[in-house]
C-alpha cells in the first residue's frame, strides 16, 4: 500500500494532517476494482496487476501532492485576506483611538483654560470688592471727619453770631475794637485767633506818614497768580504742589523757624494738623496795675525763642497736657500762619465763594502778615 506522506528528501513540505482528501482512481484501477471476478476470467491478470500497481500508486501520490499544494495555497490566501482585514480594522481602530485622544486632550485643555479663567475672574472680583470696600471705608472716614469739622465750625460761627452784633460787638472776639487805654488782660480760651487786623499800619520813614491799605498800590504777579489758579482748580493741602511749596518756602517755613528747633518742628506739625491751641495766661494781679503785670511777666521765658519776655499766652500741642509759654512776637508769628491755613482750608472745603482775584489778594494779605510777623512786627497788647 502507498503512503499519503511524501519523503522529506523530495523537497515538498509535509501535507496538512487535519484535511483528509478522498480520491478515486481511474483507468485500469477502476476496472480492476469494479470486476472482482476478473482474476478468474483472465489468466494473465495477476501479471498485469503487478505491472500497473506501482504506476498507479505513483500517480495517486502526485495527485495527492497537487491537491495538498492547492489546499495550502487556498489556505494561505484565506489567511492573508483575513490578516489584511484584521490589519485594516486595527488601523481604523488606531485612527479612531487617535481621534478620541485628540478630542480628550482638547477637552482637557479647554477645561483647564476655563478653570483658570474662572479662578482669575473670581480673584479679580474679590480684589475689586476689597478695593471698593477700602475706598468706601476711606470715604466714610473722610466724610465723618468733614462732618465733625463742619459741625465744629458751625458751632463756632453760631457762637460768633450770637455773641457779636454790629450794635453790640463781642470785644473778646474782635480784639481790634479794644483801645490801648481801656483794654485789660483777657481770660478764656482762644484757638487759632487771627490777629491780622490788629497789625500796626506800616510807617513810611521817608515821608513820615502812615500808608493805609486803601492807598497801597497793588499789581498781580502773573507767576503767583498762575500757580494759585492751578491750585484753586483742585485745592489740596499737599505741600508739594507749586503754590503751597512756594508759600512754605517763602513764608510758613521762615515764620515758624524759631531758636528752639525741636519745639518749632512740633509747633509746625500741630499747625498743619490744626491741633494747636493758644490760651491766654490769667493775670495774677488786678488788671489796673499794669506795671506789676509786666514785671511779673518779664520773669518768664519764651519757650520758642528762649528769650526772657513777658509771656501772656501759652500753647498746647494736640491733646497733650503740656503747656509752653510764648512771647507776643512768637504768638503773632504762629497766629499769622494759622490764619493762612484756616483760609486755605475754607477754600478747599468750598466755604469761600468768591472770584479768583479777591481770593488771591486775601492770600497775599495773609502772606504779608506772615512776613511782617517774621520781621518782628506784632500788635501791641495792653
Amino acid at each position: 500500500m502507498w503512503s499519503g506522506q511524501p519523503h522529506p528528501d523530495e523537497g515538498h513540505p509535509p501535507p496538512l494532517e487535519a484535511v483528509p482528501v478522498p480520491w478515486k482512481s481511474v483507468g485500469p484501477c477502476r476496472s480492476h476494482r469494479e470486476s472482482p471476478g476478473g482474476l478468474a476470467e483472465s489468466p494473465g491478470g495477476e501479471e498485469a496487476q503487478g505491472e500497473e500497481g506501482p504506476a498507479a500508486a505513483q500517480l495517486d501520490v502526485l495527485r495527492l501532492r497537487s491537491s495538498s499544494m492547492e489546499i495550502r495555497e487556498k489556505g494561505s490566501e484565506f489567511l492573508k485576506d483575513e490578516l489584511h482585514k484584521a490589519q485594516k480594522e486595527l488601523k481604523l481602530k488606531d485612527e479612531e483611538c487617535e481621534r478620541l485622544s485628540k478630542v480628550r486632550e482638547q477637552l482637557e485643555q479647554e477645561l483647564e483654560e476655563l478653570t483658570a479663567s474662572l479662578f482669575e475672574e473670581a480673584h479679580k472680583m474679590v480684589r475689586e470688592a476689597n478695593m471698593k470696600q477700602a475706598a468706601s471705608e476711606k470715604q466714610l472716614k473722610e466724610a465723618r471727619g468733614k462732618i465733625d469739622m463742619l459741625q465744629a465750625e458751625v458751632t463756632a460761627l453760631k457762637t460768633l453770631v450770637l455773641t457779636s452784633t454790629p450794635a453790640s460787638p463781642n470785644r473778646e472776639l474782635h480784639p481790634q475794637l479794644l483801645s490801648p487805654s481801656k483794654a485789660g488782660p483777657r481770660k478764656g480760651h482762644l484757638r487759632h485767633k487771627s490777629t491780622s487786623s490788629t497789625l500796626c499800619p506800616t510807617v513810611c520813614p521817608a515821608a513820615g506818614h502812615t500808608i493805609t491799605p486803601d492807598k497801597e498800590g497793588k499789581e498781580v504777579d502773573t507767576t503767583l497768580f498762575a500757580e494759585f489758579q492751578a491750585w484753586r482748580e483742585s485745592p489740596t493741602l499737599d505741600k508739594t504742589c507749586p503754590f503751597l511749596e512756594r508759600v512754605y518756602r517763602e513764608d510758613v517755613g521762615p515764620c515758624l523757624d524759631f531758636t528752639m528747633q525741636e519745639l518749632s518742628a512740633l509747633v509746625r506739625a500741630a499747625v498743619e494738623d490744626n491741633t494747636l491751641t493758644i490760651e491766654p495766661v490769667a493775670a495774677q494781679t488786678p488788671p489796673t496795675v499794669k506795671v506789676a503785670m509786666v514785671e511779673c511777666g518779664s520773669t518768664n521765658t519764651c519757650a520758642l525763642s528762649g528769650l526772657a519776655r513777658a509771656c501772656r499766652h501759652r500753647i498746647r500741642l494736640g491733646d497733650s497736657e503740656s503747656h509752653y509759654y510764648i512771647s507776643p512776637s512768637s504768638r503773632a508769628r504762629i497766629t499769622a500762619v494759622c490764619n493762612f491755613f484756616t483760609y486755605i482750608r475754607y477754600i478747599q472745603q468750598g466755604l469761600v465763594r468768591q472770584e479768583a482775584e479777591p481770593m488771591f489778594w486775601e492770600i497775599m494779605r495773609l502772606r504779608k502778615e506772615m512776613s511782617l510777623a517774621k520781621l518782628g512786627f506784632f500788635p501791641q497788647e495792653a
